[in-house]
């Protein structure tokens, strides 16, 4: 079976996961919003474990990233707009398993390319209203090279703030592009096929 990631997706990732993998958190001049902490936040939690990276191995980066991920980010609903129209055709049990199997997923890609600490800095920019929430401006500041922007979108739900899609690039929708590969999968191998995959790719992931 292909492998989750396109290259669309390889691309985006490579700027926001594989390639820096190395943050410090910084703040520049910005107005507070109510995503801002959260998002500030998630960054330091992954600043101390890339700090720490060696000395807690994978089994460790992930017991320590995967609380704050299902702190910072709705997973649920994160799980529901990259399923799309087929989430209503769920059983419950269905949907249970989409959510557990879609947050795991997501620590386990923190936790395999968080592993290390070079001196790269991460800072915020700003923060604004938009129609589906509040969009929090960031950017990677490499020693060398061009800035990369990150977007965090971000809902209100339950009186709290969280991420529920990213901006690659700032432009480019995590979410759009996960949304496209399963439902490839989906129409081609049905539901179970679309969690074996993404059970396949953990694994292999956590086997590197």
């Amino acid at each position: 079976m292909a492998s989750l990631l396109t290259a669309a997706r390889r691309v985006a990732l490579a700027l926001f996961l594989a390639c820096p993998a190395t943050w410090i958190v910084g703040s520049a001049k910005a107005a507070d919003g109510p995503g801002r902490p959260v998002v500030e936040r998630f960054h330091q939690a992954l600043v101390g474990i890339m700090k720490d990276a060696a000395k807690l191995g994978f089994a460790g980066r992930y017991k320590r990233v995967e609380p704050e991920v299902r702190s910072a980010f709705d997973l649920a609903q994160m799980t529901r707009l990259s399923v799309g129209a087929p989430w209503a055709e769920l059983t419950p049990a269905q949907q249970e398993q989409a959510v557990d199997v879609f947050s795991r997923w997501t620590a386990t890609n923190y936790a395999a390319r968080f592993d290390g600490y070079d001196g790269e800095k991460f800072e915020t920019t700003g923060e604004r209203s938009t129609q589906n929430g509040t969009m929090v401006q960031t950017r990677l500041v490499k020693p060398e090279g061009e800035p990369v922007v990150l977007n965090y979108l971000m809902r209100e739900s339950g009186g709290a703030w969280r991420i529920v899609d990213i901006y690659l690039s700032g432009t480019i929708s995590e979410l759009a592009v996960r949304r496209s590969e399963f439902a490839s999968i989906l129409k081609r191998d049905g539901f179970d096929g679309l969690m074996q995959a993404i059970e396949k790719r953990i694994a292999e992931m956590m086997s590197k």
